[in-house]
């Protein structure tokens, strides 16, 4: 790579920068993690195609390069089966990605649907000031625009993603169980399916107050613990949430054939907080080993 103004915008990713210069730099500018090894020859092809849209692109987002040999366990991590891998970070979460070396028209459509050049990112963000959509505006909007184009599938990810936000739970449910099979394990269907799994914990559950008040009177009431920290969670308190998981971890780390373990999991997957999630993890992993 000789590109000077590509080079500003690549930077080589390991396990001890990965929090730092992903996790956290996503929060302002997405990163495109590039996962390749030196001896896979489409990665050869792939590797320079993704610099050079790193340069036009000129700080609209930042390309990440992790060699899978040198960083297994950071591979690991994202379960990569095989090279090349690329996933985009955003707000701290895994928001799409693809394996195998694109053609670069498929790799500007990927980057299209994802990425706005920095002036078009302006303007974005000075319309949405102007206008807010409601998640009841947003699903009648999709549902209006499926109708126009009932073959376009990512329409029916947005509408199951928005139907969640308006709080109709079975609605999102019955959309992502229709998703075809390419969109179904696109990540935010992952994240959507995490969400819904929390939200179906709550089924015939008590009122937040009434689970406040259970854990008061019994701290070790695990099933109202556990229930109260998916109110907190899905009613934007997540730390609080979090805390109930953590609790439960510490006192109970097999309760309910380790239930604990497996809603912090589920809770990392619906956060945008990098910050947040990154703490809990290491407050979690310092529980288990």
């Amino acid at each position: 790579m000789t590109d000077a103004t590509a080079v500003s915008h690549v930077f080589d990713v390991d396990q001890q920068t990965f929090e730092a210069d992903v996790l956290q730099a996503s929060l302002t500018t997405p990163i495109l993690v590039d996962f390749w090894a030196t001896w896979c020859e489409p990665c050869k092809t792939l590797g320079p195609m993704l610099e050079k849209l790193a340069a036009e692109y000129n700080g609209a987002f930042r390309l990440g390069k992790v060699d899978v040999d040198t960083q297994q366990e950071l591979a690991g991590m994202f379960g990569i089966r095989s090279v090349p891998t690329v996933v985009l970070v955003k707000d701290g979460q895994v928001l799409d990605g693809f394996a195998g070396a694109l053609p670069l028209g498929q790799l500007r459509e990927f980057l299209a649907r994802h990425v706005q050049p920095l002036e078009a990112a302006e303007s974005a963000e000075t319309a949405d000031e102007v206008v807010q959509e409601s998640p009841e505006q947003a699903v009648h909007r999709l549902q209006q625009a499926i109708i126009a184009e009932p073959d376009k599938a990512e329409l029916k990810l947005d509408l199951a993603l928005a139907l969640m936000r308006a709080g109709q739970i079975a609605d999102a449910e019955t959309g992502l169980a229709a998703l075809p099979a390419n969109l179904a394990t696109d990540a935010r269907a992952v994240r959507l399916r995490s969400e819904l799994e929390l939200a179906q914990a709550l089924k015939d559950s008590p009122g937040l107050a009434e689970l406040q008040q259970r854990v008061q009177a019994d701290p070790g009431d695990w099933v109202a613990r556990d229930q109260l920290g998916v109110h907190l969670l899905l009613q934007g308190d997540a730390e609080t949430g979090l805390e109930q998981f953590l609790l439960i971890l510490q006192k109970a780390r097999d309760w309910n054939d380790g239930q604990a373990k497996k809603r912090l999991l589920a809770a990392f997957a619906t956060l945008d907080n990098a910050e947040l999630v990154g703490r809990y993890r290491r407050r979690m992993a310092s529980l288990l080993f």
